[in-house]
């Protein structure tokens, strides 16, 4: 009984996040669309610090391991950055068809 109250939970909790984000990169500043993938970035560079290096020394395995491991907690901060582009797109192109209704007018 509880799985389905986490699950609807963490996906309310994801949409809430996306949907900040939509808020925050739609703003007129450029920054504050930035935060949350900042944000993700530094706690991906977490993840490698949590990895135990073997007792045997560190291997050429092992970093490939921990760039996969680091490769792998950026996905957030890969979708989050995205998410920016579009919306930054999306307002750049808005912006330039203002510009081309007031050169009309003109």
């Amino acid at each position: 009984m509880i799985f389905p109250i986490r699950l609807i939970f963490t996906l309310l909790l994801l949409a809430g996040v996306v949907a900040l984000q939509i808020f925050l990169s739609s703003r007129e500043r450029k920054w504050p669309g930035l935060v949350l993938p900042a944000i993700s970035f530094l706690f991906s560079l977490l993840y490698p610090l949590n990895m135990f290096a073997p007792a045997e020394g560190i291997s050429a395995g092992f970093v490939v391991q921990l760039l996969l491991v680091w490769l792998i907690a950026n996905i957030p901060t890969i979708v989050l950055l995205a998410i920016y582009f579009a919306c930054r797109e999306k307002r750049k192109k808005k912006k330039q068809i203002d510009k081309m209704n007031i050169q009309d007018l003109d």
